[in-house]
């Protein structure tokens, strides 16, 4: 397991490696650059020569490129043009947020999901499993930005239930208790977290609902239904581990998805993660800044395919990763 573990990460060094390059080439090939905003007509010269020698912009692509692998190679992403910060303070700012959203998506997608398609593949063609499924199918054509805007609407401003935006109270947060901190965060977690997890809820129970037909269809449930065995034991205790095998890929999917496509939530929900830094980054042509964003949602990308590898063995045991 621990060389399996050790080769994984050794090999992602080259994607990395290459996606950054890639991402640089991109913003070097985009028109302008952060001096724009300095070297205008009214502006004198000499601050805008001030502007381009202190940024480096005026050394050659491929001088900027050998500094930037350079800093990547010792975790060091540079200063923000737009912040005056160092990068990876800014960064470390907003990831924790990020991450609390995403693990409260995860479980709405997960759980939602999975007891959604069992339940749909065990009451199969009844009403229940008609009614289940135009309901995901609506929900999973539904944009997630679109339904965010709907909550909003009906949660926040027609029935005043929960907060619109933001991940705490601006006024009463610094004088609650910590048991009120943490249920005022909860409460400003429930509408963004739901509006990036029903979509790919829906999305899931599709998928456990094929993967436990075929499940249930096959001779060991068979034996087990002829044991005598109740049917709760059946489904979830046989049939649900294995039909949960396309479900952990989901699962290594959904992490740099969460991530990226959490952009237009965070915005509308005035929630100050990742998606909302990288689009103020790219606005302002912070390079630096973007870079250090796309650095992390590549690394996303890399750890969700190894966790999804990692839970296969767990799921299933006859599965060996060597």
């Amino acid at each position: 397991m621990l060389q399996y573990l050790v080769r994984k990460l050794l090999l992602a060094i080259p994607l990395i490696l290459g996606v950054m390059t890639l991402i640089f080439l991109l913003l070097e090939a985009t028109p302008g650059d952060i001096s724009d905003r300095f070297c205008t007509t009214e502006m004198p010269p000499d601050v805008c020569d001030a502007v381009i020698d202190k940024y480096k912009l005026d050394e050659p692509v491929y001088v900027r490129y050998v500094s930037m692998m350079g800093r990547l190679m010792t975790g060091d992403f540079g200063h923000s043009w737009t912040h005056e910060r160092p990068v990876f303070d800014v960064v470390m700012e907003a990831l924790p947020n990020t991450v609390v959203l995403s693990v409260v998506t995860l479980v709405v997608i997960f759980t939602v999901g999975v007891l959604m398609g069992t339940i749909q593949a065990v009451r199969q063609y009844s009403m229940l499993d008609n009614v289940l499924s135009v309901g995901s199918l609506f929900f999973y054509s539904m944009p997630s930005f679109w339904l965010a805007l709907i909550l909003v609407l009906l949660f926040s401003l027609r029935l005043d239930l929960l907060p619109a935006a933001g991940m705490v109270d601006p006024v009463e947060f610094e004088y609650m208790s910590g048991s009120e901190r943490f249920f005022d965060r909860l409460r400003h977690l429930i509408l963004p977290g739901v509006a990036l997890g029903v979509a790919s809820a829906a999305g899931t129970a599709r998928y456990m609902r094929s993967s436990m037909l075929e499940v249930i269809r096959l001779d060991y449930v068979r034996t087990a239904r002829a044991k005598g065995l109740p049917e709760r034991t059946v489904v979830f205790k046989h049939a649900l581990r294995n039909a949960l095998l396309p479900i952990v890929t989901l699962l290594g999917l959904s992490l740099p998805y969460l991530f990226s496509g959490s952009v237009l939530v965070e915005i509308i929900f005035a929630w100050p993660g990742m998606g909302r830094l990288i689009v103020s980054a790219i606005f302002a042509q912070d390079t630096p800044l973007i870079i250090a964003c796309f650095f992390v949602f590549t690394l996303m990308v890399v750890l969700g395919n190894l966790l999804a590898d990692l839970l296969y063995s767990v799921v299933d045991p006859r599965i060996r990763l060597g």
